[in-house]
């Protein structure tokens, strides 16, 4: 089956995780996406190991085609615009004024292809008092308040995963799409610009639209507490999780299936303001009960009650999990020279079906430069010569 956008054609310039999540989401549809990459290391997430062909870089670059491209030298930037005139969109990840240094702003871009999409995904905006500033996830997380919702303050350690990149190239793509769409119905076509910082802001309305309208103060605990959230270890030391939100019949729940019925009518926690208020009291109740027996003893016994629960699932854990192995998360390929690999599948299903998905592993360095070169029209020896300058 074809993806939905079988026929789109995508020029990626980017490193590194926003635009190339971006790329990636917009390959999984069945885009066709040309990576540009620097001749002498190409993406710095190549070598986040050593090497050219890292975990990191393999994660945000699949269902891409690499080419390698000195974009300073004259050649290569018009091949750039070569491929513009290919291209339905452009992705691009640099700071604000990198394009223009390069000779290839958007007016020069427009002028050999009148109907491209550009993309511009920057750390804080195209301009402001920040933007000439280097962006990374830690620095946007912090800056929007993020972090604010997780760090200990008396023992501040930045942890987690990337989510201010990710939802960066999740907005990108998603701007992407109506783009397209609005072109599609005779549209013109668009520039759209996304950042770090507003992306992670948008990211948790509900903790502002808290604060601003109900005072509620934003922490660590805001959320957990207002979704009765909680994690504990049982006695073989393995973690469970329940999620008792607002319905009462999942407090009725839990204490029957922990065995604490009597904290029912305990003046601490026989209502949900109560519970709320009384957080770190109740946790203390569920972490000394699930102490006293194994995992296996609890989680029948929540199913049983009906509970909203889960094991807290190490990642070697979520490979082998019922209901993600009915589901079909992890695609597994083997190609020539990249081995056998495994990768969660694109989340969304059209049809009921996923098997428009394309499944090619992301590209060597440089992969498919000939093969691009060639279909722009460029010879054997034009490609040879490019290749003895230093342009690709």
């Amino acid at each position: 089956m074809p993806g939905p956008l079988e026929g789109v054609r995508i020029l990626e310039l980017t490193t590194m995780i926003t635009g190339s999540l971006c790329g990636q989401m917009l390959g999984d549809l069945g885009a066709d996406v040309i990576k540009v990459e620097k001749p002498d290391g190409g993406d710095m997430f190549r070598a986040w190991r050593g090497g050219t062909y890292s975990g990191q870089f393999t994660a945000y670059n699949r269902n891409k085609r690499s080419i390698t491209l000195d974009l300073r030298s004259d050649e290569g930037r018009e091949i750039v615009l070569q491929l513009a005139e290919w291209a339905d969109v452009l992705i691009e990840n640099f700071r604000p004024g990198v394009m223009e240094r390069l000779g290839l702003p958007l007016d020069v871009l427009r002028a050999r292809s009148p109907n491209l999409i550009y993309c511009s995904i920057t750390g804080f905006g195209e301009d402001g008092p920040y933007d000439k500033r280097p962006a990374y996830d830690a620095v946007a997380q912090s800056l929007s308040g993020i972090t604010s919702l997780f760090v200990d303050p008396e023992n501040p350690t930045i942890t987690g995963p990337t989510i201010a990149d990710n939802m960066t190239g999740i907005n990108a793509c998603y701007g992407i799409l109506g783009a397209l769409f609005e072109r599609e119905r005779g549209g013109a076509p668009r520039r759209i610009d996304v950042n770090m910082i507003e992306s992670a802001i948008w990211f948790i309305p509900d903790p502002f639209a808290n604060m601003v309208l109900q005072g509620i103060e934003q922490g660590p605990l805001a959320r957990v507490r207002a979704s009765q959230s909680y994690g504990m270890a049982c006695k073989d030391g393995k973690l469970l999780a329940v999620h008792l939100s607002s319905p009462e019949k999942f407090w009725l729940g839990v204490t029957a299936a922990f065995g604490l019925e009597h904290l029912r009518d305990d003046p601490r926690f026989h209502e949900r303001m109560l519970r709320m208020d009384n957080y770190l009291e109740l946790h203390g109740e569920f972490k000394a009960m699930a102490k006293t027996m194994p995992r296996d003893h609890w989680t029948p016994r929540l199913e049983a009650n009906d509970v909203p629960y889960a094991p807290i699932n190490t990642l070697e854990d979520v490979f082998g999990d019922p209901q993600v192995r009915h589901l079909g998360t992890f695609a597994e390929v083997e190609q020539p020279g990249k081995g056998r690999q495994k990768f969660a599948r694109r989340a969304v299903r059209f049809d009921g079906s996923r098997e428009d998905q394309p499944l090619d592993l992301a590209p060597f360095l440089g992969e498919h430069t000939d093969d691009v070169l060639a279909e722009l029209g460029h010879d054997a020896g034009e490609i040879a010569t490019l290749r003895d300058k230093g342009v690709v």
